[in-house]
Protein backbone atom coordinates (compact mmCIF):
# COMPACT_ATOMS: atom_id res chain seq x y z
CA UNK A 1 0.00 0.00 0.00
CA UNK A 2 1.45 3.41 -0.83
CA UNK A 3 1.83 5.41 2.37
CA UNK A 4 -0.20 8.54 2.97
CA UNK A 5 0.52 11.14 0.31
CA UNK A 6 1.37 13.68 3.02
CA UNK A 7 4.20 11.48 4.25
CA UNK A 8 5.70 9.74 1.28
CA UNK A 9 5.49 7.83 -1.92
CA UNK A 10 6.23 4.30 -3.12
CA UNK A 11 8.27 3.92 -6.30
CA UNK A 12 6.65 1.68 -8.96
CA UNK A 13 9.75 -0.53 -9.14
CA UNK A 14 9.42 -3.81 -7.26
CA UNK A 15 11.76 -6.80 -6.96
CA UNK A 16 10.50 -10.39 -7.00
CA UNK A 17 11.90 -13.89 -6.65
CA UNK A 18 14.01 -15.00 -9.62
CA UNK A 19 14.24 -18.79 -9.91
CA UNK A 20 16.46 -18.50 -12.98
CA UNK A 21 19.31 -16.90 -11.02
CA UNK A 22 21.60 -19.65 -9.81
CA UNK A 23 25.05 -20.04 -8.33
CA UNK A 24 27.37 -23.03 -8.09
CA UNK A 25 27.58 -24.39 -4.55
CA UNK A 26 29.50 -27.29 -2.99
CA UNK A 27 27.76 -30.66 -2.96
CA UNK A 28 28.75 -32.67 0.11
CA UNK A 29 28.98 -36.41 0.73
CA UNK A 30 29.79 -38.06 4.03
CA UNK A 31 33.50 -38.46 4.79
CA UNK A 32 32.91 -41.11 7.45
CA UNK A 33 32.70 -44.74 6.31
CA UNK A 34 31.06 -47.72 8.06
CA UNK A 35 33.45 -50.22 9.52
CA UNK A 36 35.98 -51.21 6.88
CA UNK A 37 33.92 -49.67 4.07
CA UNK A 38 35.09 -46.45 2.48
CA UNK A 39 33.01 -43.32 2.81
CA UNK A 40 30.78 -42.27 -0.07
CA UNK A 41 33.13 -39.34 -0.72
CA UNK A 42 36.21 -41.60 -0.96
CA UNK A 43 34.39 -44.19 -3.09
CA UNK A 44 33.16 -41.58 -5.59
CA UNK A 45 36.62 -40.06 -5.99
CA UNK A 46 38.11 -43.54 -6.51
CA UNK A 47 35.51 -44.25 -9.20
CA UNK A 48 36.36 -41.02 -11.05
CA UNK A 49 40.10 -41.69 -10.80
CA UNK A 50 39.50 -45.11 -12.36
CA UNK A 51 37.79 -43.70 -15.46
CA UNK A 52 39.49 -43.97 -18.84
CA UNK A 53 41.05 -40.61 -19.85
CA UNK A 54 38.86 -40.49 -22.96
CA UNK A 55 35.73 -40.87 -20.78
CA UNK A 56 37.01 -38.17 -18.44
CA UNK A 57 37.45 -35.78 -21.36
CA UNK A 58 34.01 -36.60 -22.69
CA UNK A 59 32.27 -36.13 -19.32
CA UNK A 60 34.14 -32.91 -18.54
CA UNK A 61 33.21 -31.50 -21.94
CA UNK A 62 29.57 -32.26 -21.15
CA UNK A 63 29.84 -30.40 -17.82
CA UNK A 64 31.45 -27.39 -19.47
CA UNK A 65 28.94 -27.27 -22.31
CA UNK A 66 26.01 -27.59 -19.90
CA UNK A 67 27.19 -25.04 -17.33
CA UNK A 68 29.98 -22.96 -18.86
CA UNK A 69 27.56 -20.38 -20.26
CA UNK A 70 25.53 -20.26 -17.04
CA UNK A 71 28.31 -19.40 -14.58
CA UNK A 72 31.34 -17.19 -14.30
CA UNK A 73 34.72 -18.86 -14.71
CA UNK A 74 33.32 -22.37 -14.28
CA UNK A 75 36.80 -23.93 -14.67
CA UNK A 76 38.06 -21.91 -11.69
CA UNK A 77 35.07 -23.03 -9.63
CA UNK A 78 35.78 -26.68 -10.45
CA UNK A 79 39.48 -26.25 -9.62
CA UNK A 80 38.67 -24.70 -6.25
CA UNK A 81 36.18 -27.41 -5.40
CA UNK A 82 38.69 -30.12 -6.29
CA UNK A 83 41.24 -28.50 -3.98
CA UNK A 84 38.72 -28.57 -1.13
CA UNK A 85 37.92 -32.25 -1.69
CA UNK A 86 41.60 -33.12 -2.02
CA UNK A 87 42.28 -31.37 1.29
CA UNK A 88 39.48 -33.33 2.98
CA UNK A 89 40.87 -36.63 1.70
CA UNK A 90 44.52 -35.65 2.11
CA UNK A 91 44.81 -36.49 -1.58
CA UNK A 92 48.05 -35.61 -3.37
CA UNK A 93 47.04 -33.85 -6.63
CA UNK A 94 50.45 -34.46 -8.23
CA UNK A 95 50.01 -36.87 -11.10
CA UNK A 96 46.24 -36.33 -11.43
CA UNK A 97 45.52 -34.81 -14.85
CA UNK A 98 43.85 -31.40 -14.89
CA UNK A 99 40.78 -32.78 -16.67
CA UNK A 100 40.32 -35.41 -13.97
CA UNK A 101 40.75 -32.83 -11.22
CA UNK A 102 38.08 -30.63 -12.79
CA UNK A 103 35.70 -33.53 -13.26
CA UNK A 104 36.09 -34.44 -9.59
CA UNK A 105 35.27 -30.82 -8.77
CA UNK A 106 32.16 -31.07 -10.95
CA UNK A 107 30.89 -34.12 -9.11
CA UNK A 108 31.06 -32.19 -5.85
CA UNK A 109 29.21 -29.08 -7.05
CA UNK A 110 25.59 -28.33 -7.86
CA UNK A 111 23.51 -25.41 -9.07
CA UNK A 112 21.44 -23.65 -6.43
CA UNK A 113 18.63 -21.19 -7.16
CA UNK A 114 19.28 -18.83 -4.28
CA UNK A 115 16.24 -16.56 -4.78
CA UNK A 116 13.72 -19.08 -6.11
CA UNK A 117 11.24 -18.63 -3.24
CA UNK A 118 11.47 -14.96 -2.26
CA UNK A 119 13.47 -11.78 -1.76
CA UNK A 120 12.68 -9.70 1.31
CA UNK A 121 13.79 -7.59 4.28
CA UNK A 122 16.36 -5.25 2.69
CA UNK A 123 18.67 -2.66 4.22
CA UNK A 124 20.43 0.18 2.41
CA UNK A 125 23.67 2.10 3.07
CA UNK A 126 25.80 4.61 1.22
CA UNK A 127 28.14 2.99 -1.30
CA UNK A 128 31.88 3.39 -0.56
CA UNK A 129 32.20 5.02 -4.00
CA UNK A 130 30.33 8.34 -4.29
CA UNK A 131 32.31 9.67 -7.26
CA UNK A 132 30.79 11.09 -10.43
CA UNK A 133 27.33 11.83 -9.04
CA UNK A 134 25.23 14.92 -9.54
CA UNK A 135 24.36 17.00 -6.49
CA UNK A 136 21.55 15.51 -4.43
CA UNK A 137 22.29 11.94 -5.57
CA UNK A 138 23.58 9.04 -3.48
CA UNK A 139 24.99 5.76 -4.72
CA UNK A 140 23.90 2.95 -2.40
CA UNK A 141 24.30 -0.75 -1.70
CA UNK A 142 21.26 -2.72 -0.65
CA UNK A 143 21.50 -6.05 1.11
CA UNK A 144 18.52 -8.34 0.70
CA UNK A 145 17.51 -11.66 2.16
CA UNK A 146 17.19 -14.19 -0.67
CA UNK A 147 15.36 -17.45 0.01
CA UNK A 148 15.93 -20.56 -2.07
CA UNK A 149 15.40 -24.31 -1.96
CA UNK A 150 14.79 -25.69 1.53
CA UNK A 151 13.97 -22.20 2.83
CA UNK A 152 17.69 -21.48 3.14
CA UNK A 153 18.38 -17.74 3.34
CA UNK A 154 21.47 -16.04 1.95
CA UNK A 155 22.63 -12.43 1.59
CA UNK A 156 22.48 -10.87 -1.87
CA UNK A 157 23.38 -7.31 -2.89
CA UNK A 158 22.13 -4.68 -5.32
CA UNK A 159 23.75 -1.37 -6.22
CA UNK A 160 21.84 1.71 -7.25
CA UNK A 161 21.50 5.49 -7.24
CA UNK A 162 18.77 7.49 -5.51
CA UNK A 163 18.12 11.25 -5.57
CA UNK A 164 16.42 13.89 -3.45
CA UNK A 165 13.79 14.05 -6.19
CA UNK A 166 12.85 10.42 -5.42
CA UNK A 167 14.44 9.09 -8.56
CA UNK A 168 15.68 5.52 -8.27
CA UNK A 169 17.94 3.53 -10.58
CA UNK A 170 19.14 0.02 -9.84
CA UNK A 171 22.31 -1.19 -11.50
CA UNK A 172 21.48 -4.13 -13.78
CA UNK A 173 22.36 -7.52 -12.39
CA UNK A 174 25.08 -9.37 -14.29
CA UNK A 175 23.96 -12.47 -16.17
CA UNK A 176 25.76 -14.66 -13.63
CA UNK A 177 25.60 -14.64 -9.84
CA UNK A 178 28.68 -15.76 -7.92
CA UNK A 179 29.02 -17.00 -4.36
CA UNK A 180 31.58 -15.17 -2.22
CA UNK A 181 34.64 -17.38 -1.75
CA UNK A 182 35.88 -18.56 1.63
CA UNK A 183 39.39 -17.11 1.91
CA UNK A 184 40.37 -18.04 5.48
CA UNK A 185 38.98 -19.01 8.87
CA UNK A 186 40.03 -18.64 12.49
CA UNK A 187 38.76 -21.76 14.30
CA UNK A 188 39.28 -20.36 17.80
CA UNK A 189 37.34 -17.16 17.24
CA UNK A 190 34.89 -18.61 14.73
CA UNK A 191 35.58 -15.76 12.27
CA UNK A 192 35.30 -16.63 8.59
CA UNK A 193 36.86 -14.39 5.94
CA UNK A 194 35.29 -14.29 2.49
CA UNK A 195 36.13 -12.41 -0.69
CA UNK A 196 34.19 -11.34 -3.71
CA UNK A 197 35.12 -13.12 -6.93
CA UNK A 198 37.49 -10.87 -8.87
CA UNK A 199 35.21 -10.81 -11.93
CA UNK A 200 31.89 -10.45 -10.11
CA UNK A 201 30.36 -7.04 -9.31
CA UNK A 202 28.75 -6.43 -5.94
CA UNK A 203 25.31 -6.77 -7.54
CA UNK A 204 26.22 -10.30 -8.63
CA UNK A 205 27.64 -11.47 -5.29
CA UNK A 206 25.85 -13.77 -2.85
CA UNK A 207 26.99 -14.74 0.65
CA UNK A 208 25.96 -18.24 1.70
CA UNK A 209 26.25 -20.04 5.04
CA UNK A 210 29.78 -21.36 5.52
CA UNK A 211 29.62 -22.85 9.03
CA UNK A 212 27.44 -25.34 10.86
CA UNK A 213 26.07 -22.50 12.99
CA UNK A 214 24.83 -20.85 9.77
CA UNK A 215 23.78 -23.99 7.92
CA UNK A 216 20.04 -23.24 7.88
CA UNK A 217 20.41 -19.66 6.73
CA UNK A 218 21.59 -16.07 7.20
CA UNK A 219 18.60 -13.84 7.85
CA UNK A 220 17.86 -10.11 7.92
CA UNK A 221 21.19 -8.30 7.66
CA UNK A 222 20.89 -4.82 9.18
CA UNK A 223 23.63 -2.86 7.45
CA UNK A 224 25.07 0.36 8.86
CA UNK A 225 27.90 2.64 7.78
CA UNK A 226 29.92 2.89 11.00
CA UNK A 227 32.23 5.85 11.66
CA UNK A 228 35.15 5.06 13.94
CA UNK A 229 36.74 7.58 16.31
CA UNK A 230 39.64 8.13 13.90
CA UNK A 231 37.25 9.05 11.09
CA UNK A 232 37.61 5.78 9.17
CA UNK A 233 34.48 4.00 7.95
CA UNK A 234 33.45 0.38 8.07
CA UNK A 235 30.23 -1.23 6.92
CA UNK A 236 28.83 -3.45 9.65
CA UNK A 237 25.67 -5.44 10.06
CA UNK A 238 24.06 -7.88 12.42
CA UNK A 239 22.13 -10.89 11.17
CA UNK A 240 20.54 -14.04 12.53
CA UNK A 241 22.48 -17.25 11.87
CA UNK A 242 20.41 -20.42 12.00
CA UNK A 243 22.14 -23.72 12.69
CA UNK A 244 20.74 -27.19 13.18
CA UNK A 245 19.68 -26.57 16.77
CA UNK A 246 19.66 -22.85 17.56
CA UNK A 247 19.72 -19.27 16.34
CA UNK A 248 22.54 -16.89 17.25
CA UNK A 249 23.44 -13.37 16.22
CA UNK A 250 26.54 -12.70 14.14
CA UNK A 251 28.37 -9.65 12.82
CA UNK A 252 29.10 -8.85 9.17
CA UNK A 253 32.10 -6.56 8.54
CA UNK A 254 33.61 -5.04 5.41
CA UNK A 255 35.68 -1.99 4.52
CA UNK A 256 35.19 -2.23 0.76
CA UNK A 257 32.57 -4.87 -0.17
CA UNK A 258 35.43 -6.83 -1.72
CA UNK A 259 36.37 -8.66 1.48
CA UNK A 260 33.98 -9.75 4.21
CA UNK A 261 34.26 -11.12 7.73
CA UNK A 262 31.48 -13.10 9.40
CA UNK A 263 32.02 -13.09 13.15
CA UNK A 264 29.98 -14.70 15.97
CA UNK A 265 28.59 -12.40 18.66
CA UNK A 266 29.15 -13.51 22.24
CA UNK A 267 27.16 -12.83 25.40
CA UNK A 268 23.58 -13.26 26.58
CA UNK A 269 22.40 -10.72 24.02
CA UNK A 270 23.49 -12.98 21.16
CA UNK A 271 20.39 -15.18 21.49
CA UNK A 272 18.05 -12.73 19.81
CA UNK A 273 16.98 -11.54 16.38
CA UNK A 274 16.80 -7.96 15.23
CA UNK A 275 19.94 -6.41 16.72
CA UNK A 276 20.85 -3.04 15.15
CA UNK A 277 24.04 -1.04 15.77
CA UNK A 278 24.20 2.70 16.23
CA UNK A 279 26.46 4.20 13.51
CA UNK A 280 29.08 5.55 15.94
CA UNK A 281 30.15 5.31 19.55
CA UNK A 282 28.02 7.03 22.17
CA UNK A 283 29.51 8.01 25.50
CA UNK A 284 32.75 6.21 24.71
CA UNK A 285 31.15 2.85 23.96
CA UNK A 286 29.12 0.99 21.39
CA UNK A 287 25.32 0.86 21.46
CA UNK A 288 22.82 -1.54 19.98
CA UNK A 289 19.05 -1.89 19.79
CA UNK A 290 17.61 -5.36 20.33
CA UNK A 291 14.59 -7.33 21.46
CA UNK A 292 15.84 -9.95 23.90
CA UNK A 293 12.42 -10.70 25.38
CA UNK A 294 10.70 -11.01 22.00
CA UNK A 295 8.32 -8.15 22.76
CA UNK A 296 10.03 -4.89 23.73
CA UNK A 297 12.84 -2.78 22.23
CA UNK A 298 15.94 -2.85 24.42
CA UNK A 299 19.04 -0.63 24.48
CA UNK A 300 22.31 -2.51 24.97
CA UNK A 301 25.73 -1.01 25.56
CA UNK A 302 29.12 -2.68 25.19
CA UNK A 303 32.83 -1.87 25.02
CA UNK A 304 33.14 -4.40 22.18
CA UNK A 305 31.49 -5.04 18.83
CA UNK A 306 31.30 -8.75 19.47
CA UNK A 307 30.06 -9.17 23.04
CA UNK A 308 26.59 -8.00 23.99
CA UNK A 309 24.76 -8.85 27.17
CA UNK A 310 21.30 -7.96 28.42
CA UNK A 311 20.07 -4.42 27.93
CA UNK A 312 17.42 -2.20 29.46
CA UNK A 313 13.89 -1.95 28.07
CA UNK A 314 13.65 1.17 25.93
CA UNK A 315 10.20 0.92 24.35
CA UNK A 316 7.13 -1.20 25.09
CA UNK A 317 4.05 -1.71 22.89
CA UNK A 318 1.41 0.94 23.50
CA UNK A 319 -0.80 1.33 20.44
CA UNK A 320 -3.12 -1.29 18.89
CA UNK A 321 -0.94 -1.80 15.79
CA UNK A 322 2.02 -2.92 17.94
CA UNK A 323 0.50 -4.68 20.96
CA UNK A 324 1.87 -8.14 20.12
CA UNK A 325 5.47 -6.95 19.82
CA UNK A 326 7.61 -4.03 18.76
CA UNK A 327 11.15 -3.94 17.39
CA UNK A 328 13.58 -1.88 15.36
CA UNK A 329 13.61 -1.75 11.57
CA UNK A 330 17.33 -1.16 11.22
CA UNK A 331 20.04 1.03 12.67
CA UNK A 332 19.27 4.51 14.05
CA UNK A 333 19.73 7.45 11.68
CA UNK A 334 21.42 10.52 13.14
CA UNK A 335 19.58 13.83 12.72
CA UNK A 336 20.03 17.22 14.38
CA UNK A 337 16.87 16.43 16.34
CA UNK A 338 18.12 13.07 17.62
CA UNK A 339 18.28 9.44 16.55
CA UNK A 340 15.46 8.50 14.16
CA UNK A 341 14.58 4.82 14.45
CA UNK A 342 12.12 3.02 12.21
CA UNK A 343 10.17 0.44 14.18
CA UNK A 344 7.98 -2.50 13.34
CA UNK A 345 4.86 -3.38 15.24
CA UNK A 346 2.70 -6.50 15.18
CA UNK A 347 -1.05 -6.14 15.81
CA UNK A 348 -4.21 -8.17 15.44
CA UNK A 349 -4.03 -11.13 13.02
CA UNK A 350 -0.21 -10.75 13.23
CA UNK A 351 -0.32 -7.83 10.82
CA UNK A 352 3.04 -6.03 10.59
CA UNK A 353 3.38 -2.26 10.21
CA UNK A 354 6.26 0.22 10.17
CA UNK A 355 6.39 3.21 12.50
CA UNK A 356 9.10 5.44 13.98
CA UNK A 357 10.54 6.82 17.20
CA UNK A 358 13.06 9.53 18.08
CA UNK A 359 15.80 9.09 20.70
CA UNK A 360 17.88 11.75 22.42
CA UNK A 361 21.19 12.21 20.59
CA UNK A 362 23.37 12.30 23.72
CA UNK A 363 21.36 9.82 25.78
CA UNK A 364 19.51 7.34 23.56
CA UNK A 365 17.83 5.79 26.59
CA UNK A 366 15.46 8.80 26.42
CA UNK A 367 12.57 8.40 23.98
CA UNK A 368 11.59 11.85 22.69
CA UNK A 369 8.61 10.70 20.66
CA UNK A 370 6.95 7.85 18.76
CA UNK A 371 4.31 7.49 16.07
CA UNK A 372 0.82 6.68 17.32
CA UNK A 373 -0.07 5.34 13.87
CA UNK A 374 2.08 3.41 11.42
CA UNK A 375 3.80 5.07 8.48
CA UNK A 376 2.98 2.11 6.24
CA UNK A 377 0.97 -1.09 6.68
CA UNK A 378 0.19 -4.05 4.48
CA UNK A 379 -3.05 -3.55 2.56
CA UNK A 380 -4.75 -4.47 -0.70
CA UNK A 381 -2.42 -6.28 -3.10
CA UNK A 382 0.48 -6.05 -0.65
CA UNK A 383 -1.19 -8.39 1.84
CA UNK A 384 -0.73 -11.57 -0.21
CA UNK A 385 2.48 -13.54 -0.38
CA UNK A 386 4.73 -16.12 1.25
CA UNK A 387 3.90 -14.70 4.71
CA UNK A 388 0.74 -12.55 4.38
CA UNK A 389 0.17 -9.15 6.01
CA UNK A 390 3.83 -8.22 6.53
CA UNK A 391 5.79 -5.08 5.65
CA UNK A 392 9.33 -5.01 7.00
CA UNK A 393 12.63 -3.23 6.49
CA UNK A 394 16.08 -3.87 7.94
CA UNK A 395 17.44 -0.38 7.32
CA UNK A 396 16.68 2.94 5.65
CA UNK A 397 19.02 5.67 4.39
CA UNK A 398 18.90 9.45 4.48
CA UNK A 399 19.13 11.23 1.11
CA UNK A 400 19.79 14.96 1.13
CA UNK A 401 18.30 17.08 3.90
CA UNK A 402 14.77 15.72 4.14
CA UNK A 403 14.34 12.44 2.26
CA UNK A 404 14.29 9.01 3.86
CA UNK A 405 14.80 6.18 1.37
CA UNK A 406 13.16 3.02 2.73
CA UNK A 407 13.42 -0.28 0.86
CA UNK A 408 11.05 -2.75 2.50
CA UNK A 409 9.83 -6.29 2.13
CA UNK A 410 6.20 -7.11 1.37
CA UNK A 411 4.60 -10.37 2.55
CA UNK A 412 8.07 -11.97 2.71
CA UNK A 413 7.82 -12.19 -1.08
CA UNK A 414 9.02 -8.99 -2.76
CA UNK A 415 10.78 -5.68 -2.17
CA UNK A 416 9.29 -2.19 -2.55
CA UNK A 417 11.00 1.21 -2.34
CA UNK A 418 9.44 4.00 -0.30
CA UNK A 419 10.33 7.67 0.14
CA UNK A 420 9.33 9.67 3.22
CA UNK A 421 9.82 13.30 4.19
CA UNK A 422 11.81 13.27 7.43
CA UNK A 423 10.20 16.54 8.53
CA UNK A 424 6.74 14.97 8.12
CA UNK A 425 7.77 12.00 10.27
CA UNK A 426 9.15 14.29 12.98
CA UNK A 427 5.88 16.22 13.02
CA UNK A 428 4.06 13.03 13.97
CA UNK A 429 6.21 12.27 17.00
Amino acid sequence: MPPSASLGWVHPLRLYAEPARTVVRPFHLALQGHGSRKSRLEALVDNILALDPAVVSQELELVLSDFGQRHWQIEDVLDQRFNQVAWQLKLDPVGIPRATRRLIGGYFCHEYSYAAAAVMNPSAVRHPDQSGLKEGSVRFIMAERAVGEGHISSIAFREGIVTEERELTLQPQPPFATAALLAAAEPRSGINFLRRHRDSPISGTVIFPVTEAQSNGLEDLRLVEFRHDDGSREWLGTYAAYGSHEMTAELFRTADFDHFALEPIQGRGAQQKGMALFPRKIGGGYAMLGRADGKNVTLIRSPSFTRWDEGAVLLEPRFPWELVQIGNCGSPIELDAGWLVLTHGVGAMRKYSIGAMLLDKDDPSKVLGRTARPLVSAADQDRAGYVPNVVYTCGAMRVGKDQLFVPYGVADSSICFGFFAISAILNLL
